[in-house]
């Protein structure tokens, strides 16, 4: 069976890395920690986690390759307690998220037990550029 590529359309040049950009943003698709996606004003957004438990110690956010990548990992406790009941995930987590061209991260804070990291997308200036036509 011949696996049908977007990317091979004869219109789309140069957009073979969506494919790409599609199979990476599948591969982060498990359900914890819960998590919203905003849309702030006309060019913002603002991705919520639910990381009760999760201090700023606990948590690291990065960007890799256009790819936001959000870990959590909880420390041993050190006391030696017995739970009953244990129903409050303290398991770690990696989230991630693939970012378009010119989305830059501006900002992320932890309050409440939600981390909040605000994006926003640069507007890129509209620029018409003729093309001179050389004879051979």
């Amino acid at each position: 069976m011949t696996k049908i590529s977007l990317a091979a359309h004869p219109f789309l040049l140069g957009f073979d890395q969506l494919e790409r950009l599609a199979e990476r943003a599948a591969k982060g698709a498990e359900g914890y920690p819960p998590y919203n996606i905003e849309h702030q004003g006309q060019n913002g957004f603002r991705i919520t986690l639910a990381v009760a438990g999760f201090s700023e110690d606990d948590l690291s956010i990065t960007l890799e390759d256009r790819q936001l990548v959000i870990r959590g990992r909880q420390a041993e406790a050190e006391d030696e307690r017995v739970f009953l009941h244990r129903g409050i995930a303290a398991r770690a987590f990696q989230r991630s998220f693939v970012l378009a061209d010119g989305v830059e991260v501006v900002s992320a804070g932890l309050e409440n037990g939600l981390l909040n990291i605000d994006l926003r997308r640069a507007v890129p200036d509209s620029i018409v550029q003729t093309i001179p036509i050389s004879r051979k």
